[in-house]
């Protein structure tokens, strides 16, 4: 079926691209295992409902101010984690099993995916008229689209997770903090460089 190959393909592309979500997923699964890094994976899921909807109702007539602000706001949060990822890494150390802090996890992986401008960018201008296309064809056929790209791009990221949580036994604190603080400087790199694009 053409939209499902369609769906894994663009969701594959999607999961493994360097962004803010994934350099968040690679900085939780480094501080506090697999599970909280597979969990922030798996933020689109809380998000992307409403912006599918609304993405579907829009379809690619957003007018540019709008566009504008959305990405400014999801590149100033992206900028913040980054300094807070940074400020971080001065006393991180591994296995972190708060559940407040697991929490937080989740909730700052959901504010980045509804903040960023790159999925509502992605299902204005390539998901929904996708999924509106489908949807004509069958029920069958949308849905199939939908499963392929989330399969993908969160199986994607949770794989990532688990490669980065299992490298993390052979890691010193010290080399540890200098990764955070890599992923921190990432973080800010990408709110910049998001924040350049939004202008």
């Amino acid at each position: 079926m053409r939209e499902l190959v369609l769906g894994i393909s663009i969701g594959f592309g999607a999961g493994i691209s360097p962004g803010p979500l994934l350099t968040l997923v690679i900085a939780t699964a480094l501080r506090s295992g697999f599970l909280a890094g597979a969990r922030v994976a798996g933020s689109p899921l809380i998000t992307d409902g409403p912006i599918i909807l609304i993405s579907v109702v829009l379809l690619t007539s957003l007018p540019d101010p709008i566009q504008t602000a959305i990405s400014a706001a999801g590149a100033l949060f992206v900028i913040y984690l980054g300094i807070h990822t940074m400020r971080d890494s001065r006393n991180a150390r591994f296995g972190s099993t708060d559940t407040n802090l697991a929490r937080q996890d989740v909730i700052k992986g959901a504010l980045v995916n509804l903040l960023s401008p790159h999925p509502w960018l992605f299902w204005i201008g390539v998901g929904a008229p996708i999924l509106t296309t489908a949807w004509e064809k069958s029920a069958v056929n949308a849905s199939a689209f939908v499963i392929g790209f989330y399969l993908l791009l969160i199986g994607s990221k949770i794989g990532l997770a688990a490669l980065t949580a299992a490298g993390r036994s052979r890691l010193t604190v010290e080399r540890y903090r200098q990764i955070l603080l890599v992923a921190g400087v990432l973080l800010v790199a990408d709110g910049i460089l998001l924040l350049w694009t939004a202008r």
